[in-house]
């Protein structure tokens, strides 16, 4: 045998040993005495690219099917269409792909290896689309084998090249076809980040070198993925048991290969098909015995793991003492909350990487206020006229130190000026002690979902494209997303309603909805009073909260809108605020209104702002008394009206936004981004604006924006928390110069004439 060929058999042996091994160490809970009488059986049934499977398997391509039984590819491809589920097909098929998709009404996809030639890669691509399948699933575990049963398109060991979880070989299959494309076998959490970034539609799980079964790697992966495409499991599923402890861990679904090829061997297409059934069979009763009604139900909590041994240990050795410190490091990352590996996470850190290794070029990315705006000693007159207040109100020097030098009340210590100042800028009519005061809203956040969501059915829904600060909590705290897409003019009610209602029949419970509705972040879009009143008609006959974040109103030109709180009459909303827009950033001061009723176990009622206050006391114990102090003294110097004190900035925001359309128009006429497909929307006010390009916007294309032409924007897929914006890119034009924004816009058009043309050709 091959020596090259030899070494693969032999470490695919090893993580064959490594797979099985680590579904040995994972058990099943039992829910009490199983699932409730009178609910129904459990329903394995799921989705996956749109498609309805009958159970979340996918029969795995495998070599040389016919070999264990007379005509067994098409055997094989007639039981995944018995069972209601797809079936992988291998690009070594001794048969056409058209032969294969004729043979049964189901899904099939297609695996193959990357090559050198790009065009072998083309020409299968293509007759896989023209026989239907449904998907690509690429993957550099795959041996480049030559067989007697292969066909003659390909190519030995020297035609494999590369990483498929490489973005650049991403973007290009993606270019190359219409099909969604699935990366198998990515070398890290990070490579699988990547290549999402570059528009996977899915990740498929295997075993790693040196023991790491594929189930022991799966929870980083899905976490790196955090919900953006489906993630797939490929490696040691043996019975139904192991697809639920596979689901539980972060798959979406998982490929069956073995079990079904011995099924085939025994008994051919009956044998296959009987394998499918039995695993089937056997998931709907560990569903039941762990109380799943349905796949949406099943998660980590079902399931119990024993240690397992660490990368370097055999496979199968069993418990084991706790591994040594990794040379030259301190821990591991897989050791620590999956979080920290999550895209939603790492998104400012590239942003910040991009804008360090590139100096001299013009960012379109930090959405924050202009430098120019403040000047060194309003600081000391807000501190005074503060003081003054407190003077005024009757208060000593000793309790004057106190309110600037000591920690202060956890809720805090300015809600009474805060109250008036919502009063009379917004009407919002609220009492003080329905406010606490927050470091910046991302605090607020935090506490607002530490509060509401209690279980793991408990669900967040946000409109999409979302702030990623919203995101970022609820992947800190565990928290399910929902995304609700946008439309042109801002989010759709009937949308809600929806995903609402698709919710429940999930078995979750949606609790809150998150949204911008005025000059959002990251979109730019804005509510319309109609929209504004339904949002709220559909919180009460849903019995959820909204969850309004609204920081850049009252930086916008002209009259806004009511605010969703200010509309409010049955306390369905929750008012997130900051002053880091209308003051200044450098306080980091922020605010919640929480005046919902909330009843305890004796029948009394208290506010949801006390519950607040609660976990903020073990969070960051106070907010800043000198940065409280500073922001209520900029309150009070404009008479509670914000509006007014920032009608300057609004007026600046407003010349930067209108300048940068006019550039752009200038550069990319009407005329020609036609030709290229491109265009943007013009807000009215706020800090963004979304261009929309007919290439993909990842890293990789910021990465080279960058570089090569010497302008930073953000990319859209940031903001989507399920996938998607993968055309599209943000601009912020809050933070440059006006010769800045010509130069910079210049730059920018030239990047997407350059990256659309080769798109294109």
């Amino acid at each position: 045998m091959n020596p090259v060929l030899r070494g693969f058999v032999a470490e695919r042996e090893r993580r064959n040993a490594a797979d099985i091994a680590g579904f040995g160490r994972t058990g099943l809970r039992p829910r009490g005495a199983g699932r409730p009488a009178g609910i129904g059986p459990p329903d394995p049934a799921t989705k996956i690219l749109g498609r309805t499977w009958a159970a979340p398997l996918a029969v795995a391509p495998l070599a040389g099917p016919d070999l264990a039984c007379p005509n067994g590819e098409p055997a094989m491809v007639r039981a995944a269409a018995a069972a209601g589920v797809p079936v992988v097909v291998s690009a070594y098929t001794g048969r056409t792909f058209a032969e294969l998709a004729a043979t049964a009404d189901t899904t099939c996809w297609l695996r193959l290896p990357p090559y050198k030639d790009r065009a072998v890669t083309r020409r299968l691509v293509e007759r896989a689309e023209r026989a239907g399948f449904e998907a690509l699933m690429v993957a550099a575990d795959v041996p480049c084998l030559t067989v007697a049963a292969a066909p003659a398109h390909l190519a030995g060991p020297s035609d494999a090249h590369g990483d498929p979880a490489d973005p650049v070989e991403v973007e290009w299959l993606r270019s190359a076809c219409s099909l969604p494309v699935f990366v198998a076998g990515p070398l890290s959490a990070a490579d699988a980040s990547r290549a999402v970034d570059a528009g996977a539609a899915g990740i498929v799980v295997t075993g790693r070198p040196g023991g790491r079964g594929a189930i022991d790697v799966l929870p980083e992966v899905a976490a790196a993925v955090a919900g953006r495409c489906p993630v797939l499991l490929d490696g040691g599923v043996r019975g139904g048991a192991d697809v639920l402890i596979a689901l539980a861990a972060g798959a979406d679904a998982v490929c069956l290969g073995r079990p079904v090829l011995d099924g085939l061997a025994a008994d051919g297409e009956s044998g296959a098909a009987r394998v499918l059934d039995v695993v089937v069979t056997e998931l709907k009763e560990a569903m039941t015995f762990t109380g799943a009604g349905s796949v949406a139900d099943i998660g980590p909590g079902l399931v119990r793991t024993q240690p397992g041994p660490v990368a370097s240990d055999p496979p199968g050795s069993g418990p084991v003492e706790p591994a040594p410190r990794p040379a030259g490091a301190d821990l591991r990352k897989r050791e620590l909350h999956g979080s920290v590996s999550s895209p939603v996470l790492d998104t400012m850190t590239f942003l910040n990487e991009i804008t360090l290794r590139y100096p001299d070029a013009i960012s379109f990315a930090p959405g924050r206020p202009y430098d120019d705006l403040f000047q060194n000693e309003q600081i000391f007159g807000y501190l005074r006229r503060y003081l003054d207040h407190l003077a005024a109100q009757g208060r000593s020097p000793h309790a004057l130190r106190t309110n600037l030098f000591q920690y202060g009340p956890t809720a805090g210590q300015i809600q009474d000026v805060i109250a008036d100042s919502l009063r009379i800028d917004e009407d919002i009519d609220v009492p003080p002690e329905s406010i606490v005061v927050t470091v910046g809203a991302q605090e607020a956040m935090l506490l607002v979902l530490r509060a509401l969501i209690a279980g793991p059915d408990d669900v967040l829904l946000v409109s999409s494209p979302c702030y990623v600060g919203i995101t970022g909590a609820a992947r800190l705290l565990d928290i399910a997303v929902t995304g609700v897409e946008e439309r042109a003019g801002g989010v759709s009610c009937a949308d809600l309603e929806a995903a609402i209602l698709a919710e429940r029949a999930r078995g979750r419970r949606p609790r809150a909805f998150y949204v911008v509705p005025d000059h959002s972040n990251p979109s730019g879009t804005t509510m319309d009073l109609r929209s504004r009143r339904e949002l709220l008609a559909v919180a009460a006959r849903h019995d959820i909260l909204v969850l309004e974040d609204n920081p850049y109103r009252l930086v916008s030109p002209g009259p806004p809108p009511p605010t969703l709180k200010s509309l409010d009459r049955e306390r369905r909303v929750v008012h997130l605020g900051s002053y880091s827009k209308t003051v200044f950033p450098g306080a980091r001061v922020g605010f919640v209104i929480a005046d919902q009723r909330v009843e305890d176990e004796t029948g009394r009622t208290g506010l949801l702002a006390d519950e607040l206050a609660k976990i903020k006391s073990m969070v960051t114990v106070n907010t800043s008394s000198l940065s409280q102090a500073a922001v209520a003294g900029a309150l009070l110097s404009a008479g509670g009206r914000l509006s007014e004190f920032n009608a300057p900035a609004a007026a600046h925001y407003a010349g930067t936004m209108r300048a940068t359309l006019e550039h752009l128009d200038r550069r990319l006429p009407a005329g020609r981004r036609a030709a290229l497909g491109v265009r943007w929307n013009k807000p009215a006010g706020g800090f963004f604006l979304t261009v929309e390009v007919p290439f993909r916007t990842g890293n990789a294309a910021l990465n080279r924006s960058a570089q090569e032409f010497g302008v930073i924007w953000t990319p859209m897929t940031y903001f989507h928390p399920e996938g998607g914006g993968h055309h599209a890119l943000r601009l912020s034009t809050s933070y440059l110069t006006s010769a800045e924004i010509e130069e910079g816009t210049a730059r920018l058009a030239h990047f997407i004439e350059a990256q659309s043309n080769e798109a294109q050709a």
